[in-house]
Parts: structure tokens; C-alpha cells; sequence
């Protein structure tokens, strides 16, 4: 499962804000997550999917 692209919405902590965006999905300890880069600002974003 890991190594896959995930598209959706993050919630942006700089521009405090929902933005969607395209990222990668990590997983550490049973955990899924998807880690991108917001549109706008160019910030790291991520997003918790749940367990695998």
C-alpha cells in the first residue's frame, strides 16, 4: 500500500484553510498518511487515512 498517490483535501496550517492536493502515502507503524505540498503557499501538508 505504501508508495501510492493519494488526491484530496489537507488542511493547510499557514493558510488556514482546506486546499486539495496530490501527495505520496507513507506508512509508519500501521499508520497511513499522505504527505503533499499545498497549491497555494508551498507548505508541507499532510493528511492521517488510518489503519492499512
Amino acid at each position: 500500500m505504501a508508495g501510492e498517490s493519494y488526491t484530496g483535501e489537507a488542511y493547510c496550517v499557514k493558510c488556514k484553510a482546506k486546499r486539495e492536493f496530490t501527495g505520496e502515502v507513507h506508512e509508519t507503524n500501521g499508520r497511513r498518511m499522505a504527505k503533499g505540498i499545498c497549491p497555494t503557499c508551498g507548505t508541507k501538508v499532510t493528511r492521517i487515512l488510518g489503519k492499512a
